[in-house]
């Protein structure tokens, strides 16, 4: 089921989010899996035959991590490149990197200091890209190393799949950072955000197609009452 609300702001997010986990009982990780396996369903309509994941350290990398072990499901070779150390990672998020390790999916710790021609290197067998590395809580410039990540994944020749947004592109303004994923299709959970019906964002969005998470119709309808 797709969601027919027009746009969601950031803070209708988190609400959404927020009021699903501690007024619905619906765990905080079963909503992650909902929002990768979405994503997953996305690169696999379009034939994806060898997929890297750019992970941040938020939920937004979460979700990344879980479309690992999808991916996987679905016979479609995959690594996982994380951009900060595995101890920064929390809450949901560290309990799909934990499956990830425990699965012997692979995955590779990147560290701060890669050199652009490392970057190209990781991401140049890859026919799609995700990219999972700054969520809707992002404002202004990605900051390194993620500027550089950015970069590397626009020079890439494979499509891009944003999961929510396009890492760099302002949630609420639809303002690009400098620099901005510049995605195939955005992958956007619960409804289009705000900031996408700006002319601003249409440049960095390619194709949007909105994926359920999973979250009780009640808790969107109060988020958006908010």
């Amino acid at each position: 089921m797709h969601s027919s609300l027009s746009q969601i702001s950031r803070a209708q997010v988190r609400a959404v989010d927020q009021i699903s986990i501690e007024k619905f009982g619906v765990p905080g990780v079963v909503l992650m899996e909902n929002a990768a396996r979405g994503c997953v369903d996305i690169l696999a309509d379009r034939g994806a035959k060898c997929v890297r994941i750019c992970c941040g350290k938020g939920n937004n990398g979460g979700d990344g991590l879980a479309m690992a072990r999808l991916l996987d499901l679905r016979g479609i070779p995959t690594k996982t490149l994380l951009f900060c150390p595995p101890d920064e990672i929390t809450g949901d998020a560290a309990v799909q990197l934990n499956i990830v390790q425990k699965a012997g999916l692979p995955l590779e710790i990147i560290p701060a200091d890669v050199t652009d021609k490392t970057l190209d290197r990781l991401l140049i067998d890859a026919d799609w890209v995700v990219d999972a590395l700054l969520g809707t809580g992002m404002q202004g410039d990605p900051r390194p190393p993620l500027d550089r990540i950015i970069q590397a994944i626009n020079r890439s020749s494979a499509k891009r799949l944003a999961v929510d947004l396009p890492s760099g592109l302002d949630c609420d303004q639809g303002t690009p950072g400098d620099p901005t994923v510049d995605a195939t299709v955005t992958a956007t959970f619960v409804a289009p955000k705000k900031g996408f019906a700006a002319e601003s964002a249409k440049p960095w969005l390619g194709e949007v197609v909105t994926a359920d998470i999973g979250a009780p119709r009640q808790a969107i309808e109060m988020a958006m009452g908010q």
